[in-house]
């Protein structure tokens, strides 16, 4: 997955993020395309938009940091639901009023028709992370009081929006991801006083996603709130996922992020337990951990002694030389 490409310029996080929002991207993206491909795999690109969170330093570079016109950000304009910033080190945004809502609505239908021009195998749509649709999602921090703010409807009327309007340019066969967070992780932290989004909401939301025409599920968690108190360890946002599939049924596969390790966690949280309550997940996203190691997910098979398939001039070596291989010819 070709993460966090944003569909307006000013949607990057920082100025080094990848961008969709000019035909001119097409053929430096096709070439990801391409690569994935010639080694038999798919590979998807997530669209999305920063909001308040953008124009800000790469974090590896300088934490917690605006960055600036000098070093080619661009802090006045920053944008979300009100003009309340994030936090006290990133820019502080303008609301953004109805006209730029509906340009926002067809900037993400022309990224999602360059991202199949492209020829990617899967759109995802980035709503988690305190991002720009997320915070139109969570009461603790959209407080407008248009069509765009208060209700529970409300609040989700953009995501619905996109959605519906990407849909309708997408083959009706090619897969369609949300990343949504399940919670804001307020609810546990008794400094802060005021609504959040929640699981129950989350949970309401997803119904919606399947109605909408949304294929799978990608389940995180936090990044709207700087007083945010997560609790975290293996797999710790496996119950908000599991929560969501109970709730949505067969009509949307739910996958997991976040801490999963192992291949034996990623097992069971497919699998499943015997538990009556449990309710096994449809699929498992790894992120950092195939940062760590390329070879994931040879590494999560060699746990769960399971065999994979490989190029052949890698695969004879670990078998023997002496040994046929002749099943591996294509």
């Amino acid at each position: 997955m070709l993460e966090a490409t944003a569909v307006q310029a000013n949607g990057r996080i920082t100025p080094e993020d990848s961008g969709i929002w000019l035909d001119a991207h097409i053929d430096t993206l096709r070439k990801h395309v391409e690569l994935a491909h010639s080694q038999n795999a798919l590979i998807g690109i997530q669209l999305a938009h920063a909001g308040r969170k953008a124009s800000t330093i790469a974090p590896w570079l300088k934490s917690t940091a605006v960055a600036t016109r000098k070093v080619q950000g661009w802090p006045d304009d920053v944008v979300g639901p009100t003009s309340q910033p994030f936090s006290e080190h990133t820019p502080k945004p303008r609301a953004m009023n109805l006209p730029e809502i509906a340009q926002l609505r067809q900037d993400f239908v022309l990224g999602t028709q360059r991202a199949i021009r492209a020829g990617f195998d899967v759109i995802e749509l980035h709503f988690a992370h305190g991002y720009l649709v997320s915070t139109f999602l969570t009461p603790a921090v959209n407080k407008r009081t248009d069509q765009y703010g208060g209700s529970f409807e409300n609040r989700c009327r953009l995501a619905l929006e996109i959605i519906k309007d990407i849909r309708a340019v997408m083959p009706a066969d090619m897969p369609l991801f949300v990343r949504i967070s399940a919670t804001d992780w307020l609810e546990n932290n008794p400094e802060y006083q005021g609504e959040s989004w929640i699981v129950e909401e989350s949970k309401k939301l997803a119904i919606l996603l399947a109605q909408y025409g949304v294929d799978v599920l990608d389940v995180s968690s936090g990044g709207n709130h700087v007083l945010q108190q997560p609790v975290g360890g293996p797999g710790y946002q496996a119950p908000f996922a599991k929560a969501i599939k109970k709730a949505v049924g067969d009509t949307m596969l739910v996958s997991c992020v976040g801490s999963i390790r192992t291949g034996d966690l990623a097992e069971q949280l497919i699998v499943g337990s015997n538990d009556s309550d449990d309710v096994p997940l449809d699929l498992i996203a790894a992120g950092r951990m195939f940062q760590k190691n390329p070879g994931l997910v040879w590494a999560w098979a060699d746990d769960l002694d399971t065999p994979i398939t490989m190029a052949h001039q890698i695969s004879w070596g670990f078998r023997g030389r002496a040994q046929k291989t002749s099943q591996n010819v294509m």
